[in-house]
């Protein structure tokens, strides 16, 4: 696998243009999946693993990496598939989300294709909560799975949303503060609702870019206030359609929407996406996911912006 990332800096140019690279990989079958190549920090020939007794069974042990120790999930078993065989023969993807660096153990990897985020799509309705899709795609027509490795993550650790300050904001409308939360991961959506009720906030929810634009258009029709209906938007970065930083950019761009707020939170982090939100004209960055970094952050953001008393 040396050398497939090679250049992976330069792709990240593709990030702000509704575009995106996919590394592809198998689990044990002929389906193929995908992850993004920005969350992607190297790709390697599974190392000797230690075994932890009292882990999860889809750790299927750690390693140390470069003065590191880092956790090796078995991405199939994560997902309900039969435990990757072979291991010595397997490959690890090393990837950071939220905050946190680990290994994916797959079967194999394949190659990695440029796509659009409009080429990505939701996956079909009703594939019920034990679903791990968070959207698909088509390459050489074969369809190509991407994984809510979120929702994976959160189910082997556990997310806290409770806050300890609690208090509730009050906003400039006779109403409860509203927002526009905008994210591919039910998970992540569920996440940042809960936290954000514990302030008296009301959330609207959307599941990618397109929706979210969708969503805000049918609020401002007819010449509506859009302020009287929304305060800001809270939306995720990597989503099918339609990504955070074109939603962000179709915000600015009208008239009635240009004004709102916009917090981009995200798994991707580091000083790129810093820098891609002043170019797209959000006006925040966080990443995800840590309630009480984000509920201080959407206060500030509000209270800047002149939405809730000082």
């Amino acid at each position: 696998m040396a050398g497939i990332l090679d250049g992976v800096d330069q792709r990240t140019r593709l990030v702000g243009e509704n575009r995106l690279e996919l590394l592809l990989f198998t689990l044990g079958g002929h389906q193929r999946f995908g992850i993004n190549v920005f969350k992607v920090q190297e790709v390697i020939q599974c190392p000797p693993l230690t075994r932890m007794a009292s882990a999860n069974p889809i750790v299927r042990g750690i390693t140390n990496m470069r003065g590191r120790t880092i956790s090796i999930l078995d991405l199939g078993m994560a997902i309900g598939k039969r435990p990757i065989e072979n291991v010595d023969e397997a490959f690890v993807i090393v990837a950071e989300y939220n905050r946190t660096v680990q290994g994916f153990l797959v079967t194999a990897v394949d190659r990695i294709i440029n796509m659009k985020w409009e080429d990505i799509k939701t996956p079909p309705r009703g594939l019920g909560s034990q679903n791990y899709m968070t959207a698909v795609t088509e390459v050489d027509g074969e369809l190509i799975e991407l994984i809510d490795v979120e929702k994976i993550l959160a189910e082997l650790v556990g997310v806290m949303t409770d806050i300890s300050d609690t208090t509730q904001l009050e906003g400039a409308n006779d109403r409860p503060i509203r927002l526009l939360v905008v994210d591919d991961s039910s998970v992540a959506r569920n996440q940042i609702k809960r936290t954000l009720e514990q302030l008296g906030m009301d959330c609207i929810l959307a599941k990618n870019g397109r929706e979210g634009v969708d969503t805000l258009l049918s609020m401002s029709k007819d010449n509506k206030n859009i302020h009287d209906q929304i305060d800001a938007v809270i939306s995720d970065v990597e989503m099918p359609e339609m990504d955070g930083y074109t939603l962000t950019a179709e915000i600015r761009k009208n008239e009635q929407l240009k004004a709102l707020p916009v917090l981009l939170h995200t798994s991707l982090s580091g000083t790129f996406n810093k820098n891609m939100v002043s170019q797209v004209g959000a006006d925040m960055f966080v990443p995800k996911f840590n309630a009480e970094e984000l509920a201080k952050s959407v206060r500030s953001l509000l209270k800047s912006k002149g939405i809730t008393p000082s």
